[in-house]
């Protein structure tokens, strides 16, 4: 059935740089005229809202979307893509294609990657097998409602992935290797257990994991020699 006016969509992406859990995909598409309800909400980057409002948020954000698409992208698929040479800023083009392709919107707004700008927008063009016009921009997620409302639906999800890992593992913190606290946790976590999970929770091919792992191995064999 044919679509009564201009859809617009817009992407986003939570826990890109993150050590434990998964890249979460999520995409956003209202109809041209709904876009006044999204500014009437004051949606905006989901960093700038408490968890509280952004799962509020993003249930009101639900009732006025066209389409919503979310996409998951675990450790173990971002290690196995790692170590065929697929770099994230090509598996990030790749499923936020995905994404667009589902949402068939006559307008893409997509908050890029801080490098190379116009060489992501190229290889998401080339793998887009609908015809969208496509806008990729830096802080698109503050700059227009609709990526802010994608922005909002990738961290409520990752958040709750997190949650999940949480409650299985005991994580602490948000998971991304700036935070102390999730440094801390894997630390102790690799000590207790001298290795850490195959699958599900961390990134082993990011340089923080082979980091610990490798000081772990150093901190073994120094003990071994000492008792030697």
């Amino acid at each position: 059935m044919a679509i009564k006016g201009t859809v617009v969509c817009g992407v986003d992406e939570a826990g890109r740089g993150a050590v434990l859990g998964p890249l979460v995909i999520a995409g956003v598409s209202v109809r041209e005229k709904d876009l006044p309800k999204l500014k009437k909400l004051g949606v905006r980057d989901s960093k700038e809202l408490t968890p509280k409002q952004r799962e509020r948020m993003a249930e009101r954000i639900e009732k006025i979307a066209k389409d919503v698409v979310v996409l998951k992208v675990g450790p173990c698929r971002i290690d196995s893509y790692n170590r065929q040479g697929v770099n994230l800023n090509r598996v990030e083009a790749m499923k936020m294609t995905t994404v667009i392709d589902c949402l068939n919107a006559h307008k893409t707004y997509v908050d890029g990657p801080e490098l190379n700008l116009g060489k992501f927008k190229r290889i998401m063009g080339k793998m887009l097998k609908f015809d969208t016009n496509l806008v990729v921009e830096h802080k698109a997620d503050v700059n227009y409602p609709i990526v802010s409302a994608a922005s909002i639906i990738a961290k409520v999800e990752r958040d709750n992935e997190i949650e999940e890992l949480r409650k299985k593992y005991g994580i602490e913190g948000t998971g991304y290797p700036s935070d102390e606290r999730t440094i801390n946790w894997m630390k102790a976590y690799l000590k207790e257990h001298k290795k850490f999970p195959e699958e599900g929770l961390v990134r082993h091919t990011w340089m923080t994991t082979k980091g610990l792992l490798g000081d772990h191995r150093q901190r073994k064999l120094f003990g071994f020699l000492r008792r030697g």
